[in-house]
């Protein structure tokens, strides 16, 4: 007979839904980046929404392959693989840039600490989300939508005369649920256009797909705080000791707020690198922050940025300027691992 042992923490995962992750007891990073094959029926779509991701984050994650036919047997790169957002892990944290939220329950008596993430969809440019903290004030069921003037002055310019109040519904597009907020009239809610989950398409609200929030309303107290940040770079250790990256696009960036971002995140990145001796690849997370997948990744540098004996590279520290400019051609989300030692590190796993 022949014995499988397999770590505690992966052992737990497997028992989780779907989205939910065993905090890592040393570690910023939960999920499994994974590749999925496209059968002829399959829209990208589809297969972000079946696998707890939104229209943003599975597009920018496969910019090559169509959104409405994939094609059957395209293989198709699933972004689950998540980078924990700064700040306490407790409440609701909502990150308008990754167009994420994360709810960290409460956890039971001998039971380990969880975390629960979900796509959802944001404010339009010129409707945003509001940053901040605030606090869950109330919980309804079946609401109804009472639009405010702005919205119905928008829908008038287009021909459209809304009502003054929307009831419950196939056409309320709040959908069967919502959570009311501290910040006067923004809510977390349903929806009856499960597409938009995952883009910037609402008029500053914050959209879930109805599952989700039929999941979580119920479980999530009143009085529970939500931060609600705008963190397009994040960057996060495995329980390896290897530090990851995860960076989203920034829409209408000018290029001197991009030159500023990426200088920001090169400074933030040595900083964690210093601290543990850790070689980055600049290349690599230069590529990363010019044109974001929203993919985690390692940032291990895999090669050496210029040839040195063994021994004295071995006890070099190098500082990122030396390396910060040269080009590799590195499969970061292979070797860089594979140099590591860890057993799945980043690397996306084939789902059958």
């Amino acid at each position: 007979m022949i014995t499988l042992t397999f770590p505690r923490l992966l052992l737990a995962q497997e028992a989780l839904p779907q989205g939910h992750y065993s905090l890592p007891d040393n570690g910023d990073v939960v999920g499994q980046t994974t590749i999925v094959t496209a059968s002829q029926d399959d829209t990208l779509l589809d297969l972000g929404l079946n696998n707890n991701l939104g229209y943003n984050a599975v597009t920018q994650a496969n910019p090559e392959v169509s959104i409405w036919l994939p094609g059957e047997g395209t293989r198709v790169l699933l972004p689950t693989r998540y980078i924990l957002p700064p700040g306490p892990r407790e409440g609701i944290v909502i990150n308008i840039a990754e167009l994420r939220l994360y709810y960290y329950p409460p956890a039971k008596p001998g039971e380990p600490a969880t975390v629960e993430t979900y796509p959802i969809g944001i404010g339009r440019m010129d409707w945003k989300t509001p940053l901040g903290t605030t606090t869950i004030t109330a919980k309804v069921e079946q609401p109804s939508w009472y639009p405010p003037q702005s919205v119905i002055a928008e829908h008038a310019e287009n021909g459209d005369v809304l009502p003054r109040v929307v009831p419950p519904g196939p056409d309320n597009p709040l959908g069967d649920y919502a959570i009311i907020l501290g910040i006067p009239g923004y809510l977390i809610h349903g929806t009856n256009r499960p597409d938009g989950v995952g883009m910037r398409v609402s008029h500053g609200c914050i959209r879930m797909l109805s599952d989700d929030i039929e999941n979580l309303i119920y479980r999530v107290p009143k009085g529970t705080t939500v931060r609600l940040i705008n963190q397009p770079v994040k960057f996060g250790w495995t329980t390896e000791n290897l530090l990851e990256m995860q960076a989203h696009p920034v829409p209408e960036e000018t290029p001197e707020a991009m030159s500023a971002r990426i200088s920001k995140a090169f400074a933030i990145a040595t900083e964690h690198a210093n601290a543990r001796g850790f070689l980055i690849d600049y290349a690599d997370l230069k590529k990363e922050l010019e044109d974001p997948s929203s993919v985690a990744r390692s940032l291990l540098l895999s090669s050496r940025p210029f040839p040195l004996k063994v021994t004295f590279y071995d006890r070099l520290t190098l500082h990122h300027a030396l390396y910060s400019q040269l080009d590799t051609s590195v499969d970061n989300d292979g070797k860089a691992n594979a140099a590591s030692g860890a057993e799945t590190n980043g690397v996306p796993v084939e789902s059958r």
